[in-house]
């Protein structure tokens, strides 16, 4: 009898990891807190606005476990923005729910419309089987109890909460975006949890790629010489991108997934599929790894004698993310004061990357999309275990430090004309307004 425990796959050696952590102390023992050059907005507002925050802890937490314990997928957040909207209702706010295309969207509105605007961002989508494991209903409650902090100040402009739905893997952001959700937004700024507190992490580019091989059928004994096998194909595809990867920049990656490879072993393969997740740090290499990748089916389809049919992203892709120095700085300083420091990029490895749709909200309009340590390092975002974590009570300190921080940074945005003309500035010089929806065409 076959002894089961020996199928078990060996795990991973963790000693890459704990180099990455070990690279991360040794450079955080040296970091210098970043300091911002800007006066913000008066210590009164700030006293109040913090004040404001307090007496709201109890409903913050209450938001973030009620969305924790819905965990629906994306666009289907029907729950959890009722609980967003519930909570904004209680506390005399209007809101709409379903605007610009997207059924689970939130928007609510607090000070003169007239005014610079600022937009905190939500997020409230879970992962299929995992649930919150990339913490989703912590960005909810700190951006949610962010507003609420906010709303009943005398503003010198406009603060808007928008909740975002499906971004896991489904581009929400961008589908709100060409529906003109961000039309006249001047800034905008949320909090993600991870497990480290850092101001400008890395987030990469992300397309999806879907190769489909047609070739032709036949009785793969008595007259295979009659097909052409649309499964060699794809494994030639899949066998071609490993070997591109030895010639791709550090911070480029390419995984992918055999969707269809056939229907019995006596039948030559006619229809063969094989899809990618395309990523890279700048806008430009991400353009670059896109021409490989088609150019690698297209070859193969050649030397198969199939055709390849190439569909990119099915939902709209990503672009890089783009943190706002000047913003960033006000973040870090406002989450010293929560007993927080927080590491500007470059700190933590740039190989800790992931892919966010709020990429495409960081390249129209200034913005920052700080981290906000949760869990230890090791534990990854995506894992039963960071859901695990996401849900005690370092969960809730997060929400409520995320909660404080966005709305002292939204402060003082509003109030300082001088960091508005320079959150401009740093914008514009890290390339401006990006045509997103063109870009790749």
């Amino acid at each position: 009898m076959t002894d089961r425990t020996a199928l078990r796959p060996p795990q991973p050696s963790r000693a890459y990891l704990e180099a990455l952590d070990a690279t991360t102390r040794r450079r955080a023992a040296a970091f210098v807190p970043l300091v911002s050059e800007h006066a913000g907005s008066p210590a009164d507002a700030r006293e109040r606005v913090v004040a404001r925050a307090a007496t709201q802890e109890g409903d913050v937490v209450a938001l973030a476990h009620a969305v924790f314990e819905h965990a629906e997928e994306a666009f289907e957040e029907v729950q959890s923005v009722a609980a967003l909207a519930a909570l904004l209702r209680a506390h005399g706010h209007e809101v709409e729910v379903g605007t610009h295309g997207l059924s689970t969207s939130l928007r609510a509105s607090a000070g003169q419309s007239d005014g610079p605007t600022i937009a905190i961002v939500a997020e409230y989508d879970a992962l299929p089987g995992i649930g919150h494991a990339c913490g989703h209903h912590l960005i909810a409650a700190a951006a949610t109890g962010a507003f609420l902090a906010l709303a009943e100040e005398d503003l010198p402009g406009r603060v808007l909460l928008l909740g975002t739905p499906a971004e896991e893997g489904n581009s929400g952001k961008e589908i709100l975006a060409r529906a003109g959700f961000f039309d006249g937004v001047d800034a905008a700024i949320m909090v993600h949890p991870f497990g480290y507190d850092v101001v400008d992490q890395p987030f990469l580019g992300r397309r999806q790629l879907v190769v489909r091989y047609t070739g032709v059928a036949a009785h793969a004994s008595a007259q295979p010489f009659m097909g052409r096998n649309a499964l060699d194909a794809v494994t030639l595809n899949y066998q071609a991108v490993g070997l591109l990867r030895q010639y791709l920049p550090p911070s480029d990656r390419v995984h992918g997934v055999i969707r269809e490879g056939g229907t019995r072993p006596s039948i030559v393969t006619e229809t063969a599929v094989v899809e990618y997740y395309v990523r890279s740090a700048e806008a430009s290499t991400l353009k670059d790894l896109s021409h490989r990748l088609e150019d690698i089916a297209h070859g193969i389809a050649r030397a198969t004698g199939t055709v390849a049919e190439l569909e990119w992203d099915p939902v709209p892709y990503t672009l890089p993310l783009r943190t706002n120095g000047p913003l960033a700085a006000r973040w870090a300083e406002h989450q010293a004061g929560r007993g927080r420091t927080a590491l500007a990029g470059g700190v933590v490895p740039a190989e800790l990357a992931a892919s966010t749709d709020f990429g495409n909200v960081s390249v129209r309009i200034p913005s920052i999309h700080p981290m906000i340590a949760v869990s230890d390092p090791e534990v990854a975002l995506h894992t039963r275990e960071f859901a695990a974590v996401a849900a005690t009570e370092a969960g809730d300190r997060a929400a409520l430090d995320g909660a404080v921080g966005l709305a002292l940074t939204a402060l003082d945005w509003l109030y300082d004309p001088a960091l508005r003309a320079d959150v401009r500035e740093d914008f514009e010089a890290a390339g401006g307004v990006v045509d997103v929806a063109g870009y790749f065409a």
